[in-house]
């Protein structure tokens, strides 16, 4: 059966399954045990969220899903550290491409059911609760695909994260605009431009503060490479992955604590 992304026609939220074999027939999720659907070269189309895994977090509109691997089959506990091969780096690489990832979630009646379209928002690596490393996916919900399908929609409030722009405004200001990386500075019809990028990112699980202390001046190479642990930076401010240093104002004075908490999840070759 070959590879899709995005919804699956006639297949609307909430649409139950009695089993796994049920979720590949209807071309929801292909595989009958992984969890996760995809290939390091396309990336990942589905996952199943199945309980298995003791580092999960579901909150419906935001999931943090754990990588496969290194798990016991019979306790079901962590006790090798996780690689970033197979599906995760399938889901690694939905990421970079922007990818949708359907998702369907095992019931506690039994059987499963049709969750929606995600992206996935963010990756990084962490010590699981054994104490092993782990792949983390952070997912976040999209609109419906299929308006007029599925469960009856109602209103509900979701909380998100609203940036000090004041912050990054500021930071931005003090170095003119200018990377911190590689120097330049983009000139556009409307100013100059440079992105403000967190070392410790908002918002949950991470829960990084919008402060000068943990924002850069990067231009938007540079800042998409950080985001995605191609180089970190060093307590010394020395670049690691790059040659070089971090540039820094005198008045900059950024946290040991969030550079350090971005090379131990983001920083890939550590």
């Amino acid at each position: 059966m070959a590879r899709h992304f995005g919804a699956v026609p006639g297949v609307g939220e909430g649409a139950t399954f009695v089993n796994r074999q049920e979720l590949r027939d209807a071309g929801v999720h292909l595989p009958t045990q992984a969890g996760i659907s995809g290939s390091a070269v396309e990336g990942a189309d589905s996952i199943v969220l199945s309980g298995g895994y003791e580092d999960d977090h579901d909150e419906g509109v935001v999931i943090v899903y754990t990588g496969e691997g290194g798990r016991d089959p019979v306790t079901g506990r962590q006790v090798k550290h996780q690689q970033l091969v197979r599906g995760n780096l399938a889901l690694a690489v939905s990421h970079r491409d922007g990818l949708p990832v359907r998702v369907a979630r095992k019931l506690k009646r039994g059987g499963y059911e049709y969750a929606g379209l995600y992206r996935v928002d963010d990756h990084w690596r962490e010590l699981g609760r054994s104490g092993f490393r782990i792949w983390r996916f952070r997912l976040v919900k999209l609109e419906s695909a299929q308006p007029g399908q599925g469960p009856e929609r109602k209103p509900t409030l979701i909380q998100r994260i609203v940036r000090d722009t004041a912050a990054a405004r500021a930071v931005k200001a003090m170095y003119d605009h200018r990377c911190q990386v590689c120097g330049e500075r983009l000139e556009t019809a409307a100013g100059a431009y440079a992105e403000a990028a967190h070392i410790r990112p908002l918002g949950a699980p991470h829960h990084g503060p919008d402060t000068a202390d943990n924002l850069l001046c990067l231009c938007p190479n540079h800042h998409v490479l950080f985001d995605f642990g191609a180089f970190g930076i060093g307590d010394d401010l020395q670049l690691l992955g790059l040659p070089g240093h971090l540039q820094v104002h005198p008045q900059h004075h950024l946290n040991p604590a969030h550079l350090e908490y971005h090379r131990s999840r983001y920083l890939h070759w550590k």
